[in-house]
């Protein structure tokens, strides 16, 4: 998993609640396991005219010229801005990396659905709670002005507008730990490999009918 330290990036407003996790990936695609190839089926029902299915040329599908990920002002942006309740729904761990595929590495919203917020920072993407009124002003900044960015310093647990503003967040010492140093679940694991060659070993001596 990537490394999450400071970040800089161009911020999309997706100004919706209760956004749940068939809307962000449909479950016509969750046919796979991978990680990756998820991001241009990101939003599909929202994004695109026609219906999606797994193996489509989304380049040549018809995009829908209302959905603000669409609009040109937003292309490359890497913040999603979002409102309550976000993630909702089932359970299903490709909405992260769809997300992620897509391009998005922060998320801000007042709240999020406890399972999805979890997926997220497992899959190296840091979702970010804030009170409503800092929501409301960073949806008036980005509306406002074109090329709206943030600079997110996790270290210092801060969000710094263009302005110099800064706004501070909270986040599990845990989490931010394994979001610095790239640990994913297998990370973390690997972290105990001679420790776990070990063990190995030592079994094997002593329960050499295991291995036969």
């Amino acid at each position: 998993m990537e490394k999450f330290v400071k970040f800089d990036g161009l911020v999309a407003p997706l100004d919706r609640s209760n956004v749940d996790t068939d809307a962000i990936i449909p479950k016509q695609f969750l046919k796979s396991i991978k990680r990756s190839g998820f991001g241009p089926n990101a939003f599909d029902e929202w994004r695109y005219m026609d219906h999606g299915e797994p193996g489509m040329d989304n380049s040549k599908r018809p995009l829908n010229p209302n959905f603000v990920l669409n609009q040109a002002r937003y292309q490359g942006a890497s913040i999603l801005l979002t409102r309550s309740n976000f993630g909702c729904g089932s359970s299903r761990e490709h909405a992260p990396w769809a997300l992620l595929d897509y391009g998005f590495r922060v998320i801000l919203a007042e709240s999020f659905a406890d399972i999805f917020f979890n997926n997220c920072f497992k899959n190296g993407i840091l979702p970010i709670v804030l009170p409503k009124e800092e929501v409301d002003a960073l949806f008036g900044l980005t509306e406002h002005t074109p090329g709206f960015r943030l600079t997110v310093d996790l270290a210092q647990q801060q969000l710094v507008r263009p302005d110099g503003h800064v706004i501070g967040f909270q986040v599990d010492p845990f989490r931010k730990e394994c979001l610095l140093n790239g640990w994913d679940d297998i990370g973390l694991t690997l972290r105990h490999a001679e420790a776990i060659r070990e063990f190995e070993e030592r079994r094997k001596q002593q329960q050499p009918w295991l291995f036969a």
